[in-house]
């Protein structure tokens, strides 16, 4: 192999998924109080998801914590318990009415943000690689020509495929929201990117 030439292709594409991060907050004066009502809050709070519609598969506990809040140590002034809910919507229309849906569990709710996501990029990645292989291939006719060698045969190809950048948005407080607040969500556009490394060889 005599060139090593490196290229990127990106393509903008409308998210169709929306992915929340929520959960419920409990302080109690025992652990054993905390860690039940942190526990009904979140059946509570799973419950009214499944009634507008989200299927139990699309949701999932994503955090589970309980320890004490200290007054001045070791003084123990409390027990806070929290429970974290990742849940999948799908259907991007529904996303205002499943945070209402959260915000009315009551005080316990909280909510982390929002992250949209393409649930097929399949389509738009592969356009993306054929940017980033002309590209590169681009890159290596000209150090060729500069170099005064023709251009070989492609001998290696190596693709990185990152992540698709993900907005991550801080949500208003419930209390906020619950209080007529803009719960307005725009999921924007996000660029899909494939990085491809070709090796050549000069004739």
């Amino acid at each position: 192999m005599d060139i090593t030439v490196s290229g990127e292709g990106s393509v903008l594409v409308a998210p169709d998924m929306l992915r929340l991060h929520a959960g419920v907050e409990v302080r109690r004066a025992s652990a054993g109080e905390a860690f039940a009502a942190v526990r009904a809050a979140a059946a509570r709070l799973a419950e009214a998801l499944r009634q507008v519609g989200i299927a139990p598969d699309d949701m999932s506990t994503a955090e589970l914590f309980l320890g004490p809040e200290y007054e001045s140590y070791p003084k123990v002034s409390a027990y806070r318990a929290a429970q974290g809910l990742q849940v999948v919507v799908r259907d991007l229309g529904q996303g205002d009415q499943v945070i209402d849906t959260v915000v009315g569990v009551g005080e316990e709710a909280r909510l982390h943000g929002v992250a949209f996501e393409v649930a097929e990029p399949g389509e738009a990645l592969a356009e993306a690689r054929v940017k980033a292989f002309r590209q590169a291939a681009a890159k290596a006719a000209q150090y060729a020509e500069l170099a005064g060698r023709p251009l070989g045969r492609v001998v290696e190809v190596q693709e990185v495929t990152g992540a698709p950048p993900v907005p991550m948005r801080q949500m208003m407080a419930a209390e906020t929201m619950a209080a007529g607040g803009d719960a307005s969500i725009s999921p924007g556009r996000q660029s899909l990117t494939v990085h491809v490394r070709l090796g050549y060889e000069f004739a």
